[in-house]
């Protein structure tokens, strides 16, 4: 693999792809996190809890729900109780495990400033593209596993895409407060820019000419998920360095995006080797 002759040093002012690094206001479920560890990971990382809602009960409080009140009201949050049948009409997932909080709407980070902290805790960051996904358990999913294999970063397109919700946080149990998001308004501009900071792309094709675990995984990487059903779009295939499939043997010719993120990462991880 030839390596790509750029500097690692940002040049320009500030990158004009992230439009707006707030989610909206307005959005449906961005704002609230559901379920008991999701909102402990929230309250252990930090975040600011507005309002909780708790389903009521006549009798005592389980010790893990009494410290989640505890721990909300010490930071200023307003503690509701509730009938358990108002918490099932304001959830989208189907287990909210008796516990809804309204928080500060997640911040997503920086593209730019997402890459610099990449190249500021490794020589060879790994990041993860995810082309229009749609589902938020696959989303949910592929950020326990960013978490898990020590990725540095995930960047999602701000359209077409399903963004940082209330189910996303409960698949992602807890891995949404520490793995850095980036939303972008274009992805094919994502990829141009992350060449020129000397990155390498790789982008999962079923089509794919090349085994993923045949591919030299060293140095700047750049993994790209494609959608759920569609794979990736054809102008985001244009420039990718490598277009890598897993190979099957089962009838059913195909895997979760979320499963498929999984096997790539953890070879990616493997054949780097031991981390800096």
């Amino acid at each position: 693999m030839k390596k790509r002759h750029s500097s690692n040093q940002h040049e320009g002012s500030a990158n004009p792809l992230l439009k707006d690094s707030q989610p909206s206001e307005n959005r449906q479920g961005e704002d609230r996190l559901e379920g008991r560890n999701p909102i402990q990971e929230a309250l252990n990382a930090g975040r600011t809890i507005d309002k909780l809602w708790v389903a009521g009960s006549s009798g005592r409080l389980d010790p893990v729900l009494s410290r989640i009140i505890q721990k909300s009201k010490e930071n200023g949050a307003v503690v509701v109780k509730v009938e358990r049948q108002v918490l099932d009409q304001m959830a989208i997932t189907n287990n909210h495990q008796g516990v809804i909080a309204q928080v500060a709407a997640h911040t997503y980070v920086n593209f730019d400033d997402l890459i610099d902290e990449a190249f500021q805790q490794t020589k060879q960051p790994l990041l993860l593209l995810l082309d229009e996904l749609k589902d938020s358990y696959n989303l949910g999913s592929i950020l326990r596993i960013a978490d898990a294999a020590g990725l540095q970063g995930v960047i999602i397109p701000q359209r077409r895409s399903v963004s940082l919700n209330a189910a996303v946080a409960r698949a992602s149990a807890g891995a949404l407060e520490y793995v850095p998001v980036a939303k972008v308004t274009n992805m094919t501009q994502a990829l141009l820019t992350l060449k020129e900071r000397g990155f390498w792309i790789a982008g999962a094709d079923a089509s794919g000419s090349s085994a993923y675990h045949d591919l030299n995984w060293n140095g700047p990487m750049a993994i790209v998920i494609g959608s759920e059903g569609e794979g990736l779009g054809p102008a985001i295939r244009k420039h990718c360095d490598f277009l890598i499939s897993i190979s099957m043997r089962g009838k059913v010719n195909s895997l979760n995006a979320a499963v498929a993120t999984g096997i790539i990462v953890f070879e990616a991880v493997r054949n780097r080797g031991k981390p800096e």
